[in-house]
């Protein structure tokens, strides 16, 4: 059974630093494009970050460019998002998302999501 499965989330200070993970199971990890969304309370999930399925193309949201990076290990079946600088408005659910044919940029069409982990920032 295919399963994307977060981790890393926690409580941390505006400022801070976090590292997001998601293990792939059941799939070809290696074979499919992956990203990172987030949700706050009341606002629609939005786009965070994508890599492609090699690992060497990848895209930024605006307001995450400089501070996140985004990153697979195809060896491990896992994606990771590095996050610094993290600001409250960084607060959220981040998902990660695969997709076999195209990028991880929209929400809708992707075949795989995570559960979700919890990222919250104090000011």
């Amino acid at each position: 059974q295919e399963q994307l499965v977060e981790s890393g989330g926690g409580l941390v200070q505006a400022g801070g630093s976090l590292r997001l993970s998601c293990a792939a199971s059941g799939l070809t990890f290696s074979t499919y494009n992956m990203g990172w969304f987030r949700q706050a309370p009341g606002k629609k999930r939005e786009f965070v970050a994508a890599i492609g399925w090699i690992g060497v193309n990848t895209l930024y949201a605006n307001s995450v460019l400089g501070r996140f990076t985004i990153s697979r290990d195809n060896a491990k079946n896992t994606l990771y998002l590095q996050m610094n600088s993290l600001k409250f408005e960084d607060t959220a659910v981040y998902y990660c998302a695969a997709n076999r044919d195209r990028m991880v940029v929209a929400p809708d069409g992707n075949d795989y999501w995570g559960q979700g982990t919890q990222v919250t920032v104090s000011s």
